[in-house]
């Protein structure tokens, strides 16, 4: 006899396992034939305005090792600071900067990587420039909700100095989780962003 259910029962959570790469990026792991190309593979094409970018990194558990099932996201303002949305009303923000690209970290290295531009710097809410950023999202297996957290670049120290957000951030010593640090790769700038999930490195991760 079925029993009446007199309250109700919380759903059990669901991490973002192996399963997500199908819907998301099918490209990428071989199933073809769905669309040209898997959705946020391209954030800025060959006409974007603004200093072309390579963003790199790994996303490292608790032990140091990098997780090869990973799925990034990322979000940005083009060159002048403007994101490419409808919601945008300081001005017209660059049609050739998506703002927005997805990428799963590698089977094999667990890397990521990001072409782009380097993004202007955007308004706080009460007005105050931001450094230039990068947000990132990042689900994986055994994440039950996923991360969201910023890349700053380590070639800009004085807008990092005053930047309203990074200042809310009381332990001090952890705003170096959020810096991006530069190099370069065949003559491009490459900003290398290690993620970690736990461990004393762990990066801020921001409650949004």
């Amino acid at each position: 006899m079925v029993q009446k259910l007199r309250t109700l029962k919380e759903s059990p959570s669901q991490t973002a396992g192996p399963y997500v790469h199908i819907g998301t990026t099918p490209n990428w792991i071989g199933i073809t034939g769905l669309w040209d190309e898997d959705l946020g593979r391209i954030v800025a094409s060959p006409d974007a305005r603004g200093e072309r970018i390579v963003i790199k990194g790994h996303v490292l558990d608790g032990s140091g090792t990098p997780l090869k099932d990973a799925l990034i996201e990322i979000w940005q303002a083009d060159a002048n600071g403007l994101y490419n949305s409808p919601e945008e009303k300081r001005g017209q923000a660059d049609p050739n900067v998506s703002g927005w690209g997805r990428q799963p970290t590698d089977g094999v290295t667990g890397e990521y990587r990001f072409e782009t531009i380097k993004p202007g710097r955007v308004s706080y809410r009460d007005g105050r420039p931001m450094a230039p950023h990068v947000t990132f999202w990042i689900v994986a297996r055994g994440i039950n909700v996923g991360l969201h957290t910023r890349m700053y670049f380590g070639d800009e120290e004085a807008a990092n100095a005053e930047c309203p957000v990074l200042a809310r951030i009381e332990q001090k010593h952890r705003i170096q989780t959020l810096i991006a640090s530069r190099g370069e790769e065949n003559g491009v700038p490459t900003y290398t962003f290690d993620i970690h999930l736990q461990g004393e490195k762990e990066t801020v991760f921001f409650d949004i």
